[in-house]
C-alpha cells in the first residue's frame, strides 16, 4: 500500500488561515458586544506569551486572543504597547521624562509613528486617605470644547479591585458613569489572572491601556 503524505505547505497554509478566521473572529465579538449594548468581559493575564517577555495576554469569553503586550526590559520600561491579536499596535502608554509629578500619555498607535497624544494621565498624589489612583484627561479638542472626556479611577490595582468612571470636563463631582471595572477572577490563583469589564460604548482596548498604566504606576 502506497503511504501517503501530508503537504507540508498546503498544512502551514491551513493552519494560518484557521488562525485568521480565529482572530477575526475574536475583533468582531467585541464589536459585536458594543452593538448589542452588551459589557464585554475578558480576561487578562499578566504574562507574556513570550518566552522570558513581560507583559500582558487577554482573552475573551470565548478564549480567543484578542489584546497582548510584550516588554523585555527589566523594571518599568517608558514606552509600552498595546497590541492586537495580530501584533499591531493598536495604543502606546509613555511615562513623561524629566517630570516633578508621575505623569503619562496615551496615544493611538505606536509611539515611533508621532501620532498626536489622545489622553494625558496622573499618578494620584495626595498625601490624605482616597481610593482615588489617577485620573485621566482627553487632550483632542481640550480647548474649544467644554465636555472634553475625563475619566478617573478608584480603588487597588495590588488587590484587583478597580472602578473606572467617566465625567465631562466641566463636571463638579467626582462621581460619573462606570465605564470599565478589574476584579478577581473567580478560581484563579494568585492576583496575575483577573477579570476586566467594560461598559457598553466604552473602548476595551483604551480601558486595557488603563490597566496597563495603573501597572506602570503601581505595580511593586
Amino acid at each position: 500500500m502506497t503511504k501517503v503524505h501530508p503537504n507540508a505547505a498546503a498544512v502551514a497554509a491551513s493552519l494560518a488561515v484557521a488562525e485568521e478566521k480565529r482572530e477575526a473572529t475574536a475583533v468582531a465579538s467585541l464589536a459585536a458586544a458594543g452593538e448589542k449594548r452588551e459589557p464585554v468581559a475578558l480576561t487578562v493575564w499578566r504574562r507574556s506569551l513570550l518566552f522570558n517577555g513581560k507583559g500582558f495576554t487577554v482573552f475573551d469569553s470565548k478564549g480567543d486572543l484578542v489584546f497582548r503586550v510584550e516588554t523585555y526590559a527589566g523594571g518599568s520600561p517608558r514606552e509600552v504597547v498595546l497590541m492586537d491579536a495580530d501584533g499591531r499596535a493598536l495604543l502606546t502608554i509613555c511615562r513623561k521624562k524629566l517630570s516633578l509629578a508621575d505623569e503619562w500619555s496615551i496615544m493611538d498607535g505606536d509611539a515611533a509613528s508621532a501620532a498626536p497624544k489622545r489622553f494625558t494621565a496622573r499618578r494620584n498624589m495626595s498625601l490624605l486617605p482616597t481610593k482615588s489612583l489617577a485620573r485621566l484627561s482627553s487632550v483632542r479638542g481640550a480647548s474649544d470644547r467644554g465636555d472634553a472626556p475625563r475619566y478617573h479611577v478608584e480603588g487597588s490595582y495590588v488587590g484587583r479591585s478597580l472602578d473606572m468612571f467617566a465625567s465631562a470636563s466641566g463636571g463638579g463631582g467626582e462621581q460619573g458613569r462606570r465605564v470599565a471595572t478589574v476584579c478577581r477572577k473567580e478560581a484563579a490563583v494568585g492576583p496575575d489572572v483577573f477579570r476586566l469589564v467594560v461598559e457598553p460604548g466604552f473602548e476595551p482596548a483604551l480601558a486595557m491601556a488603563v490597566v496597563i498604566l495603573l501597572d506602570q504606576m503601581y505595580a511593586s
